[in-house]
């Protein structure tokens, strides 16, 4: 059994939340900890950003409360009438994720059927509490920057066996059945790496790191490309001079794919192929007319390819 960094931090948060709101003799102290339970969040930001929606939230459900216990009393049918007020106006003004933690406090009013100034001050503190101590403890975050890197290596390496294998298809007539396996292998390894560069960036509070974000972004338009180009290469049959060409760019594309390579020189290399296939003879048959069709959507599938790469480059 793995305990992660997240299930450390919300039993300890929860014990530390619980024994300061004794030591602030704060009445229901056991739900400090609970706040704390449901404010560890993945990230910096997201604990941050959902400390304020819920200290926002417990000032506007203990308000609301407030006022249908006055009107209605201190029974059932008021605080279901508090319910029906608060909770379409914590949508309203974006606070959802408070909704079930000041739910609870306004349960405190009903069990104590009084409404003080320290009884509102006690509710306010437990949250405070709660989430205060969720903040602190997600200050410490694993460093996700060597992951991220190991992801880019290993995407990098599955995205030059699949180029090997379309550009062994093109030159030898070989299927690229073989190496169509590694594709789905592909898009999970770009996911993943996604969401951890999404929670690297979310954990600078005082810089921008969107790097790996549009690192993975720009990787991502390149897989949907070789889907693409997978597509092409399924109904191309015959060995010709442009398919051999196109191989050779292809694997070149392959051996220099890497994280520095601005791919200038094989963007001007497919363009100049583009330009002689253009200007080359006419096919003389449909089935000639139709290889040529698919080997030309192929050369602009990997000029785009290329460019995504070209553009992410000259943009960092």
């Amino acid at each position: 059994m793995r305990i992660g960094m997240r299930t450390i931090k919300t039993a300890v948060g929860a014990c530390i939340a619980i024994w300061i709101a004794n030591w602030l003799s704060l009445d229901y102290a056991v739900s400090a900890g609970v706040i704390t339970i449901l404010s560890i969040q993945n990230t910096k930001k997201s604990s941050l950003q959902l400390a304020y929606q819920r200290l926002f939230s417990a000032i506007l459900a203990l308000a609301v409360a407030a006022l249908c216990f006055y009107v209605i009393g201190f029974n059932a049918l008021a605080f279901g009438f508090a319910l029906l007020i608060f909770i379409p106006l914590a949508v309203r003004f974006k606070l959802t994720d408070g909704i079930v933690v000041s739910s609870v406090l306004m349960t405190h009013l009903l069990v104590e059927r009084v409404i003080t100034v320290g009884l509102f001050a006690n509710e306010l503190l437990l949250m405070a509490v709660g989430a205060g101590i969720a903040i602190l403890l997600n200050l410490y975050m694993p460093k996700m920057e060597n992951r991220i890197k190991a992801s880019q290596k290993h995407i990098e390496q599955l995205m030059r066996s699949i180029l090997s294998g379309m550009a062994d298809q093109l030159a030898n007539q070989v299927s690229f059945e073989d190496r169509d396996q590694e594709l789905p292998g592909l898009h999970l390894a770009l996911l993943e790496a996604k969401q951890a560069a999404t929670n690297h960036s979310e954990n600078q509070f005082f810089k921008q790191e969107q790097y790996y974000l549009q690192y993975m972004d720009m990787r991502l338009v390149q897989y949907q490309i070789l889907l693409q180009m997978k597509e092409h290469l399924v109904t191309l049959s015959e060995d010709t001079f442009y398919s051999k060409e196109l191989a050779k760019i292809t694997q070149k594309t392959a051996d220099s794919l890497s994280e520095e390579n601005p791919a200038d020189e094989l963007v001007a290399a497919v363009t100049e192929l583009v330009h002689q296939f253009r200007e080359s003879e006419l096919p003389q048959t449909r089935n000639e007319f139709e290889h040529r069709a698919k080997l030309f959507q192929y050369m602009n599938d990997l000029r785009y390819f290329l460019e995504i790469k070209r553009n992410f480059i000259q943009r960092v």
